[in-house]
C-alpha cells in the first residue's frame, strides 16, 4: 500500500513539473512574440530571430504567406541596419581583395579550411582590380536575386530589371527566364563549383564557348568569384581566369577579402541568428546594404512547396534537388528566410515571394 502511494505521489510530483514547464514556455514564447511585434522603439537585435527550425519544420511554407501590398520602406531602421552592419565589415572594402593586397607566388591559407594552402598565381593576381569595384558607389534601389524556382511565373523581370543595381546568384541563366528573372545585371557571383555544374568542367570546346559566351553578355558588370574559401575548387577558378584572359572578356572580376564571410557571420550570430555559414543570398544582402538606400529580395525560397501547396524548385533553371532542413548542410537557408522576412515585414526590405503587378 505504501508502496503504491509512493507512485502516486511520483506520478504526481512529474505532471506538476510538467505543467510549470509548459507555462515557463509558453510565456517565455509570449515574450518573444512581444519583442518581435510590439510597438515601441526598434532595435536590432529585438528585431532577429533566435529558436530553433522546429517551428519551420513542422509549418514550413505557410508561416510567410505575405503580400508586398502596401509595403513601405522603413529607412531609419534599414540606416540602423547599415551602421550596425559597418562595425562588422565595410562592404566598399571586403567585397573584394586589391592587387596591392598580394603579389604572385604569396601563399595564403583558405578561409573555411586553415590546413590548406593556395599560391596566388600571375592570371589570378593580373585580374585583381586596382580598387575596390564598389568604391563611392552608392544607389536609391537594388534587387537582390536568387535562385529559387517562386521565380517561374511570377512576372518579375519588367520590375528586377527597373532597379538602379541588380545583384544574381551563382552565374544564373536569365535569357530564357527574361519574363520572370529580367537580365539586367550589374553584380554577379560565380561560385567555382558553376563551371562544374552547369559548363561540364570545360571538358570540350563547346563546354568553354557556352562559358565565353554567358561571361560575353556581362560586358562591365563585376563579376564576383570566391576563390579563397575551401579547396577544391582552384583548378576552376584557374581555368575560368584563363579564358577571361584569352577572350580579353570586358567582365570586372573581384575576389572577395579573407576576412569577409566570417565578418558577416559574426554580425548575424551577433544579432542572434544562429546561423552556420551564410548562404549567397545573404551574404549579398548584408553586402548591399552598404551601398543600397532601398533594397529589394526576388527568388528567395527555401521550401519544397509554395503557400499553395505547389512544387517549387530548387533552382528556376535545373532539377537540382536540395535538403533545406538537413543539418549536414552548410546553410541554414529557412531560418535565414524567416529573419529577412521578419525584416520585411518591419520594411527594412522588401521580399518578394509571389507575382508581380506587371507595369
Amino acid at each position: 500500500m505504501r508502496s503504491v502511494k509512493k507512485r502516486w505521489t511520483i506520478c504526481t510530483i512529474s505532471i506538476l513539473l510538467i505543467f510549470y514547464k509548459t507555462k515557463d514556455i509558453t510565456r517565455s514564447e509570449e515574450h518573444q512574440d512581444s519583442q518581435l511585434n510590439g510597438e515601441g522603439e526598434l532595435t536590432l537585435s529585438r528585431l532577429m530571430v533566435n529558436n530553433s527550425d522546429k517551428l519551420l519544420r513542422k509549418e514550413g511554407s505557410a508561416l510567410f504567406h505575405h503580400s508586398g501590398t502596401g509595403w513601405q520602406i522603413n529607412s531609419s531602421l534599414a540606416l540602423e541596419i547599415r551602421k550596425d552592419i559597418l562595425r562588422f565589415l565595410d562592404a566598399e572594402r571586403d567585397v573584394s581583395v586589391v592587387k596591392s593586397s598580394f603579389k604572385p607566388g604569396d601563399v595564403i591559407h583558405y578561409v573555411l579550411d586553415r590546413r590548406r594552402t593556395l599560391n596566388i598565381s600571375q592570371n589570378l593576381h593580373s585580374l585583381l582590380p586596382e580598387v575596390s569595384p564598389m568604391k563611392s558607389r552608392r544607389f536609391r534601389t537594388c534587387a537582390v536575386v536568387g535562385n529559387s524556382g517562386i521565380l517561374l511565373s511570377s512576372g518579375c523581370g519588367k520590375e528586377i530589371d527597373s532597379h538602379d543595381f541588380v545583384i544574381r546568384c551563382n552565374l544564373a541563366p536569365v535569357v530564357e527566364f527574361a519574363a520572370d528573372v529580367g537580365t539586367k545585371s550589374d553584380f554577379i557571383t560565380m561560385n567555382p563549383s558553376v563551371v562544374q555544374r552547369a559548363f561540364g568542367g570545360f571538358r570540350n570546346e563547346s563546354d568553354r564557348e557556352k562559358f565565353v559566351h554567358r561571361l560575353s553578355m556581362l560586358n562591365d558588370s563585376v563579376l564576383w568569384i570566391p576563390a579563397f574559401m575551401v579547396k577544391g575548387g582552384e583548378k576552376h577558378v584557374e581555368w575560368v581566369n584563363a579564358l577571361i584572359l584569352k577572350n580579353q572578356l570586358k567582365v570586372r572580376t573581384a575576389y572577395p577579402s579573407l576576412r569577409l564571410i566570417h565578418a558577416v557571420r559574426g554580425y548575424w550570430l551577433t544579432n542572434k541568428v544562429q546561423i552556420k555559414r551564410p548562404s549567397t543570398g545573404l551574404l549579398m544582402y548584408t553586402l548591399a546594404t552598404r551601398f543600397c538606400d532601398e533594397i529589394h529580395l526576388y527568388g528567395f525560397w527555401p521550401f519544397p512547396k509554395d503557400v499553395h501547396g505547389n512544387q517549387v524548385k530548387y533552382h528556376y533553371y535545373d532539377e537540382l534537388k536540395y535538403k533545406y532542413f538537413s543539418n549536414a548542410g552548410p546553410h541554414r537557408m529557412p531560418l535565414e528566410f524567416k529573419t529577412l522576412n521578419l525584416l520585411h515585414n518591419k520594411g527594412a526590405l522588401k521580399l518578394t515571394t509571389g507575382t508581380c503587378i506587371q507595369q
